[in-house]
């Protein structure tokens, strides 16, 4: 199973950035998808989630200003991030959740750094 994603960037805060991750090696439309976030010197944390179905759930302080999606028919997972505050800098991982287990598989990361 390969996760790859893209989209990370510097932008200012207030701005937008829109994250993708492609699957590739697993029938992808059957699984739980997340995003996380590891920001500088603090452990990752989950970030948003999307069930098979389109079901979604949000940490929190992300609601309103995250929103994941998934296309099924591009094996990719997206997050687009609006309204960004500097305290969103950090690398965001894509991870697939098989049923009955954690999330084990992983994306690479991308770089989110948003500036004040």
């Amino acid at each position: 199973v390969q996760l790859v994603e893209s989209g990370g960037g510097l932008v200012q805060a207030g701005g937008s950035l829109r994250l993708s991750c492609e699957v590739s090696g697993r029938t992808f439309s059957s699984y739980v998808m997340g995003w996380f976030r590891q920001a500088p010197g603090k452990q990752r944390e989950l970030v948003a989630s999307i069930t098979s179905g389109g079901g979604t759930n949000y940490v929190d302080s992300m609601k309103g200003r995250f929103t994941i999606s998934r296309d099924n028919a591009k094996n990719t997972v997206f997050l687009q991030m609006n309204s960004l505050k500097p305290e969103d800098t950090g690398v965001y991982y894509c991870a697939l959740k098989p049923p009955a287990s954690g999330y084990d598989y992983w994306g690479q990361g991308t770089q989110v750094t948003v500036s004040s």
